[in-house]
């Protein structure tokens, strides 16, 4: 029973921990062990979840405490640019401005990173604030100035 409900949180939650995942790593290989930890991190503290806020809160949470642990052993700065010369221009410029923001975001502090990501995920500053241990007061605090931080990078300025 324990195998399938541990199944069925991956599958339903995959997609959360895939763009977690991307935001912090640098390649394909990087992503797929970034993914593979929080994969055994979930099952080994499965057991351990007491149901006291959503499975896809408690997803995030060790989500993004596996990356930033992951972070902190390999210390990566840098993304590598990617060729897109074969795609239409519309869809070339639209993956530039993906990757501008992943560059940006890779910018953060780890901190922030986590808090944008949520609220790109659409999260309520309440869920931002459980899955952080913050107030949600701080949530809206945080998110004014990374936004702001944000736009002065991709517009050049920072």
């Amino acid at each position: 029973m324990e195998e399938a409900t541990f199944n069925e949180l991956i599958r339903k939650n995959s997609a959360i921990i895939s763009r977690i995942c991307r935001a912090y790593t640098n390649g394909e290989e990087e992503f797929k062990d970034y993914f593979q930890e929080v994969s055994i991190q979930l099952w080994r503290s499965l057991k351990s979840f007491r149901g006291e806020a959503q499975p896809s809160t408690w997803v995030y949470r060790v989500t993004l405490n596996v990356c930033l642990t992951q972070q902190r052993k390999n210390s990566i700065d840098t993304v590598p640019l990617q060729n897109y010369d074969q795609f239409e221009d519309e869809v070339v410029e639209k993956e530039e401005t993906i990757q501008q923001l992943y560059r940006a975001l890779k910018k953060l502090p780890e901190p922030d990173r986590a808090v944008i990501l949520l609220y790109l995920e659409d999260k309520s500053y309440k869920e931002m604030a459980e899955i952080l241990g913050i107030s949600i007061s701080h949530v809206g605090v945080k998110l004014n100035r990374i936004k702001a931080q944000l736009k002065k990078m991709l517009n050049g300025n920072g």
